[in-house]
């Protein structure tokens, strides 16, 4: 019998505004067998404050949002600085002076993604909390994809999927 070794994945949300991005991101996030979303600032959950189910985001889920852990939370830096303790990896998904290609970039046993608002992207106080800053490179004309694309590009290529 082989044991093999489980990675753990956690997948952070930071103030993403598109609800349909955010169900597009629980969908990659199941097909990647992450094991967690944190949803941070003002990204929405699949529930609104009323606990019903929020048909806009369950309608690019399609279902992943019912069996994915998810939790919000407000504010980012101590949830990274809480899961640095724990020795995860955090990975920002960014372009940055300092970031490198994502190709090049080795996961470890525990690994948090995080990617950021749709317009200008991860704070620079939470990149700097990031052990790696991976950046997808850009060939056509527009600087970067939307998110939900940039980030299954980037799980499945850092996760070897």
């Amino acid at each position: 019998m082989s044991s093999v070794a489980q990675k753990e994945n956690i997948l952070i949300l930071n103030n993403i505004r598109s609800a349909e991005n955010v169900g597009a991101m629980f969908r990659t996030a199941d097909a990647a067998d992450i094991s967690k979303i944190y949803l941070t600032g003002y990204t929405p959950s699949p529930l609104d404050r009323f606990g019903r189910k929020r048909k806009d985001i369950a309608k690019s889920a399609l279902g992943a949002e019912e069996f994915i852990f998810w939790e919000a939370k407000k504010n980012l830096s101590p949830l990274i600085n809480k899961l640095k303790k724990e020795n995860y990896l955090i990975i920002g998904i960014e372009q940055t002076k300092k970031s490198i290609n994502y190709k090049k970039v080795k996961a470890g046993a525990k690994n948090v993604f995080i990617v950021g608002t749709e317009v200008s992207g991860i704070p620079k106080n939470i990149l700097k909390k990031c052990d790696i800053i991976a950046e997808i490179p850009m060939r056509g004309k527009k600087e970067s994809l939307n998110v939900s694309v940039a980030l299954g590009v980037a799980l499945f290529r850092i996760l070897n999927i």
